[in-house]
Parts: structure tokens; C-alpha cells; sequence
């Protein structure tokens, strides 16, 4: 990804707590689809309301990947952090030419040290947190006391919990899509002409998914978290949320979803193989930590099942269709190339369904 800006800090002028639509006040839009940042503009975002912005922000943070995947969509370089870096998979920007991201370079913020203090000094060194403070509060037990320090320092959130339909602590807002959140990311840096590109690139891929998805006779799948060492799994349920966009897309059937293995956002249990027998689902996509080569799937998650008494009796191990699958965050790039590959291996298909060199175009600003 090209890197042509210089980057300086940008002041933030303040959050408010309605939850109104985007403003208009935005400065003039250029040709590479991003704003002058004179003029102060106001963006929306469900929980914490309009966020009013002087500038357009050049540094920032972000919590999960799937926004960071925005972001670098987005033509932004990458966010100086994340709650765990290795949990945005830029192994799937190989195959977008001219876009690379090193997960070196971005700092995990959730370790031993995680902490309202750690957030007061990150929102010295950002122009905004691309997080959603319920998030923190519902899922790391701060105190509202905590985020009210952190957004003192004229640093604002701006974020909504999208991976998920599962937490209890978001009954009282809505939950974006995919693409409704990456339109209001694009409103914060000024880059809706990046963002109508790809909606459009979107659609075109929408369409050619249509030719491929079978209207009967579509695949089963469930979909786990294995923990290999221990003989079992996290099992997932499918839901609306963004992590699963990729399966809804290529009509996948959840396997979990009609038996007696609950989903471990509610839970947080696991099943064993007898468990996983019992359902034998027709395919096994699997959820993996860190970003694997194919090789090293293989070696590290099918092989030992295949040499698993109990593994070795699943029809998709059988079958050799056990298959990697987005872990939990994907962005719209990471999105189109989960569900191209994912294409391939549960129908067969051999063209691109989209242009890699379009996206990668789109992020270069060479539209």
C-alpha cells in the first residue's frame, strides 16, 4: 500500500450522546476520494453518538481486526494498535496486489498490562479509538468511570461491537453490518469515495455469488475452534453478525444450528468428538488463532484429526473437507477473498469472482 501522506496529529474536538444520523459539515472532497479536513464535520455511530471531528483524524486505534480491515480498505495506513494484532489475518492481502500489511507493526493492546491507564496514554499518541467502549466495559469489566477518563483526553471512541449477536451488554443499540460500518468509518476519514467504490465492486460480487450459490443442495457446515491438545472444539452458531457474512453469502447451512450443541458466546463451553460425531456434519470450517498457511493447517489441525479415533469416523475428515474459515474478523477485503477461496472449495469454481486488481485500486486511490 502506497504510503503518501505525512502524518501529523489531528485534534478531535468532542463526542456527543445523541444518536442521530451522519451531519454534513464535511470539508471538500479531492480527487482520490479524500477531504481537505478544513471544515468540522459530524459522524454518527451507535453507542456513543455523534462524534464531531475538526479534522479528519490521521492516527488511530482500533479493537478488533475487522475494523482495521476497513481502515486499510479505506486507503489508511494501518491502526497503531489492536486488542490482539495477530487476530487481523493479513495473510489474505496476498492475494491483492500492491497491499501488504506487517502485523509487526501493530501493537496488541490487550496483554498484562490492560488497562484504563494504557488507553489514557494510546489516546495521546491517536486522533481516535475505532472501539466500541461497551465493548470494555461489558467484556473487560471496566467501570463507566474508565471510559469517561479516556474520552477527558479529547480522544474519542467510535465503534459498535459488529462479530457477534451474542452479547448481552448490546441488547440496547443496533448492530451494523459490514457495510454500514464501513461507510461510517469512511465518513470519519473522509473517504466516501473509496467506500462508494467498493459497495460497488461489492454489489458486482453479490451478483456473480448468485451464479454460483445453488438454490437447493447447498453445503452443511459447522463451525469450530479446535483445541487439538485437549480433543475438542468451541462450536460457533452462525448468526447475522459480520463474522459470518462470507457463509450467508455462499448459502452455507449451519450444522450446529439444529442440534443440541449450544453456541459458546453463551456458553463459553466446548464439545468433544463424540459430541461432534453425533452431529457429522457434511464439512468442518475451522476457526484458527493466528493466520496459517495451508501446509500448516493441514499439519496442525487436519492431520490430527485424521489420526483421531473419533476424528478419523467425521464424514468431512473422510471426505477431506475440512477447510480454514475466517477466525472472527473480516473487513471488506479480508471478505472477498475468504469467500472467493471458500467458492472454490465447497463448489468447485476456477474463475475470480471479483478483480484483485480492482481492490487493489480502490486502496492505492488509483480509481
Amino acid at each position: 500500500m502506497s504510503n503518501e501522506r505525512t502524518w501529523t496529529r489531528r485534534n478531535v474536538l468532542r463526542t456527543g450522546g445523541a444518536l442521530a444520523g451522519v451531519s454534513a459539515m464535511a470539508g471538500c472532497i479531492g480527487d482520490d476520494g479524500s477531504s481537505d479536513g478544513e471544515t468540522a464535520y459530524t459522524v454518527s455511530m451507535p453507542p456513543v453518538g455523534d462524534v464531531e471531528f475538526e479534522s479528519v483524524p490521521q492516527t488511530w486505534a482500533a479493537g478488533t481486526a475487522d475494523w482495521a480491515d476497513m481502515g486499510i480498505a479505506l486507503g489508511q495506513e494501518p491502526p497503531v494498535g489492536l486488542y490482539i494484532a495477530g487476530r487481523l489475518h493479513t495473510g489474505y492481502y496476498d492475494d491483492i496486489p500492491d497491499v501488504s500489511v506487517d502485523p509487526d507493526d501493530i501493537e496488541t493492546l490487550w496483554d498484562d498490562e490492560f488497562g484504563p491507564e494504557k488507553f489514557i496514554d494510546l489516546s495521546e499518541r491517536v486522533d481516535v479509538l475505532v472501539m466500541d467502549p461497551n465493548f470494555l466495559t461489558g467484556r473487560a469489566d471496566w467501570s463507566g468511570d474508565a471510559i469517561e477518563r479516556i474520552k477527558s483526553t479529547g480522544t474519542p471512541f467510535f465503534g459498535n461491537s459488529i462479530t457477534s449477536r451474542g452479547y448481552s451488554w448490546h441488547q440496547d443499540y443496533d448492530y451494523l453490518t459490514m457495510y454500514e460500518a464501513f461507510e461510517k468509518l469512511a465518513e470519519v476519514f473522509q473517504e466516501q469515495e473509496r467506500y462508494d467504490e467498493f459497495e460497488t465492486l461489492h454489489d458486482e460480487f453479490q451478483s456473480e455469488l448468485e451464479n454460483v450459490v445453488p438454490s437447493s443442495g447447498r453445503p452443511e457446515a459447522a463451525v469450530l475452534y479446535p483445541q487439538i491438545a485437549d480433543d475438542s472444539f468451541l462450536p460457533y452458531i452462525v448468526d447475522e453478525s459480520t463474522s459470518y457474512k462470507h457463509l450467508r453469502d455462499l448459502g452455507v447451512e449451519d450444522a450446529l444450528a439444529n442440534s443440541d450443541v449450544e453456541n459458546f458466546h453463551n456458553t463459553r463451553g466446548s464439545i468433544d468428538y463424540e459430541t461432534l460425531l453425533d452431529v457429522d456434519p457434511e464439512y468442518i470450517l475451522l476457526r484458527t488463532e493466528q493466520y496459517l498457511s495451508e501446509e500448516e493447517f493441514q499439519q496442525n489441525f487436519v492431520e490430527p484429526m485424521q489420526g483421531h479415533n473419533a476424528g478419523q469416523k467425521l464424514t468431512a475428515v473422510q471426505n477431506d473437507n475440512v477447510y480454514k474459515t475466517v477466525p472472527f474478523y473480516q473487513g471488506p477485503i479480508i471478505n472477498l477473498v475468504a469467500t472467493q477461496r471458500l467458492a472454490q472449495q465447497l463448489y468447485g469454481i476456477e474463475d475470480d469472482l471479483f478483480d484483485p486488481q480492482e481492490v487493489s485500486d480502490i486502496v492505492n486511490g488509483d480509481f
